[in-house]
């Protein structure tokens, strides 16, 4: 496969990893080809071997004031915390007086790590005691309170010196102060990874008493690291063996990454011709890309107070923008950011900003920028003017109006035609637009994306002729009455949107309600039971329907619960007879959730699965079973999935052992053979636009999979094969075909990452 994409790399994840610094590798090479030796053997060799090692950690007792202090080499942070927790819990264990109740207390924004390894290591000394988060405020920081209330009698305490998602840092000396004015002896480790090279320490005036660091955050390789222990702190080797370290932690010693850490640790002590730069400047850095991303993105809210954080990292939501969006759009431009949230529809937001208090599609939209000391005035300008570039791309997809403080490069827009599928969370919001007159109708509007679909609306020149609810959320607020009022003010409607000079039609021997939307009918079905005022819509061109958009009438995998005060059982069973009797087999169902990336589905899909809706279908079960079985399916329900209540328990399954998966070479050898292997990149617009793409693919993204598939519904042995940028979009994209019948379907494994 051909390079995507051109552009040089802008590298905004140093908090995640960082590259290895030039000079850093030079000397990691170095040690493997020159200074070869084991530390402990008495030979030159070895000699000079354990000279480097024993210059690295003199210079980092220095640049860390360690004073009387161990600092001992690890493989990394991971140690380095078990190393601490490990030490000081075994200690601990000594104090512990029958039947007092003891606890151990953790920051609530504090990595993973460090309560998991809590847990593990208390559990491992069977130590009875209760781990405790420790609450922060709406800036990250600790809760005096609460320490002073809990630590008396705690055995340990762990706190974080910078957070790693949001650059928040802790005043260890007020902290320092609060714990030990309430427990003068208890163990307390400070997490330092993030805090090493990017604000100044002097454990040595500290009663910390242990703090790991890694290297490979601060330019050296992956595998090295480090901790301190304060004289006289307890210590329990983790690492037994052959006595390195003066048999603090065996294992022959890893002397390349010394030798990389050496010379980084010789920068942060240099005070002129550093590649690192000074505090002031971070700061400058900092302020430039935000002020870019507030130009570029006018909405942007910031999730991290900038006073209260290193100034390398920017966390950041834009209303209306998954996570998952923003960082395809920058991965599309060469932009490397984090996400805080999974990709997938089950959508998880980031624990550090919930622990804070941030709005839920903060946290499940947050985006982590971040950069390291090493930054330069031209990595800056750099990257602000890439930001630029991939925010000009959102106007190509009509996700943005033109911004004229940033120009407009790219205006060929994408023209809207047909079905789109917007999504928030697992939630569905359908848009099915009509070029020729147009028209738009906008069906289930979510809330977090009124202000997306008012921008397509303007950016398409599209009039909406309904918008238009399936019922009554339960899990949400609609967005209709917003836009409704924008843009229907004088259309007479009932309390789900359905125009009242709707005509009434003849369809499958049933009298329904229609509208018109440019060639197409859209006819309203009463389909009461997930709620009592349930409807399901269904888009027909001659007499045959296209799309049913069924609420959560019928859901992928599943039926609506009916466990709803409003609900009914029994009218369900009626409204799946009467669908069955006025959908096509091959109509596509769009719900109003997709809890598991499956776009879209049928009556005979679904029937193949669920036994249930295949026996209501077939007239094969008495109502009584029905709602026997229907109350046994929703006990299977989980409450919410992220903030969403769930509307249905999933029964489906998907073979994933079905789709074929491709590799680049692989591919390119099915193209030129002639198979009549099609490739479809399912990327969206703004992506696509921005690589510049010169190979053959057809652009079908993933918004418009559903109208892809109604468009190709007699092509299902075609051999087409989906790509993306890593594999993941292509890969679900794949499974929802082959379950809908397409045969040949199949994937480009890794996507465009790793064809490069």
């Amino acid at each position: 496969m051909p390079n995507h994409n051109e552009l040089t790399q802008v590298y905004l994840d140093a908090n995640a990893t960082t590259p290895v610094l030039p000079q850093a590798a030079d000397a990691a090479l170095s040690a493997m080809q020159t200074l070869f030796g084991n530390p402990s053997s008495s030979h030159i060799t070895g000699l000079q071997a354990k000279h480097l090692m024993e210059q690295t950690r003199a210079r980092a007792k220095t640049l860390l004031g360690t004073g009387e202090g161990k600092l001992i080499f690890t493989s990394g942070a991971t140690e380095g915390i078990q190393t601490s927790i490990l030490s000081a819990l075994i200690a601990a264990k000594e104090l512990i007086h029958q039947g007092k109740t003891y606890s151990v207390l953790y920051g609530s924004t504090e990595h993973k790590a460090v309560p998991e390894s809590l847990k593990h290591w208390l559990k491992v000394l069977n130590i009875p005691a209760q781990v405790l988060a420790i609450p922060v405020n709406e800036f990250g920081i600790l809760d005096d309170e609460f320490i002073r209330q809990h630590v008396p009698d705690a055995l340990m305490i762990c706190t974080m010196a910078v957070n790693n998602e949001t650059g928040v840092y802790q005043n260890l000396n007020h902290l320092e102060k609060t714990i030990r004015d309430a427990n003068p002896h208890i163990f307390w480790m400070v997490d330092c990874v993030q805090a090493l090279g990017k604000t100044s320490l002097d454990l040595q005036h500290t009663s910390i008493d242990y703090a790991p660091f890694s290297g490979h955050k601060l330019y050296a390789p992956k595998g090295i690291g480090f901790v301190y222990i304060r004289d006289n702190a307890p210590f329990t080797p983790f690492i037994a063996g052959g006595g390195q370290e003066a048999g603090l932690r065996s294992g022959t010693e890893n002397l390349p990454g010394m030798a990389a850490l050496n010379v980084i640790f010789e920068m942060l002590l240099r005070t002129e011709d550093s590649a690192f730069s000074d505090t002031q400047t971070l700061h400058s850095f900092r302020q430039q890309i935000a002020d870019t991303l507030t130009d570029c993105f006018p909405r942007i809210i910031f999730n991290n107070s900038f006073e209260h954080s290193v100034p390398t990292t920017i966390n950041f939501a834009v209303p209306s923008f998954s996570s998952k969006e923003i960082m395809d759009l920058f991965d599309a431009a060469n932009i490397r950011v984090s996400s805080g949230s999974a990709c997938s529809s089950k959508v998880t937001g980031s624990f550090v900003l919930d622990a804070m208090g941030l709005p839920t599609w903060q946290s499940e939209s947050a985006i982590r920028m971040s950069f390291g000391p090493a930054m330069t005035q031209a990595d800056v300008d750099t990257a602000c003017a890439r930001i630029k570039t991939a925010s000009l791309a959102l106007t190509h997809s009509c996700m943005v109006l033109e911004n004229s403080k940033i120009g407009a490069d790219i205006n060929d827009k994408a023209q809207l035609e047909g079905l789109l599928q917007l999504r928030s969370g697992a939630s569905c919001t359908w848009v099915y637009a009509d070029t020729s007159t147009k028209q738009a109708l906008i069906i289930d509007p979510l809330p977090e994306l009124q202000h997306r679909l008012d921008t397509l609306l303007q950016c398409q020149q599209l009039t909406p002729i309904a918008i238009i609810d399936t019922h009554g959320h339960a899990d949400h607020v609609s967005g209709r009455e917003v836009l409704a009022n924008r843009y229907l003010a004088d259309q007479d409607s009932d309390m789900l949107g359905w125009p009242y000079n709707s005509k009434t039609v003849s369809y499958a021997g049933t009298k329904c309600e229609a509208i018109n939307v440019g060639d197409l009918q859209l006819l309203k079905v009463p389909t009461p039971g997930h709620t009592s005022d349930s409807i399901s819509l269904v888009l027909c061109s001659a007499q045959q329907a296209k799309y049913a958009f069924c609420g959560d009438t019928i859901l992928m995998g599943s039926l609506g619960r009916t466990n709803f005060e409003s609900s009914s059982s029994a009218a369900l069973l009626s409204s799946l007879k009467l669908l069955n009797n006025t959908l096509a087999e091959d109509t596509l169902i769009c719900a109003s959730h997709d809890y598991n990336n499956e776009f879209t589905t049928t009556l005979s899909a679904e029937s193949k699965r669920n036994s249930l809706l295949n026996s209501a279908l077939l007239d094969l079960i008495s109502e009584a079973d029905f709602i026997k079985r229907k109350a046994e399916l929703d006990s299977h329900l989980n409450d919410q999935v992220g903030s969403e209540i769930m509307c249905g328990a999933y029964v489906g399954s998907c073979n994933k052992s079905a789709i074929r998966e491709y590799d680049a070479s692989s591919l390119a050898d099915a193209i030129a053979s002639n198979t009549g292997v099609k490739v479809i990149d399912i990327r969206e617009p703004h992506e696509y636009a921005l690589t510049h793409s010169q190979d053959s693919s057809q652009n079908v993204p993933l918004t418009r999979l559903v109208q892809f598939i109604q468009e190709h519904q007699h092509q299902k042995d075609q051999p087409w094969v989906l790509v993306c940028r890593s594999g993941s979009r292509s890969m679900v994209a794949a499974q929802a075909m082959h379950r809908l019948g397409f045969a040949k379907i199949s994937h480009l494994k890794g996507g465009y990452a790793l064809s490069y």
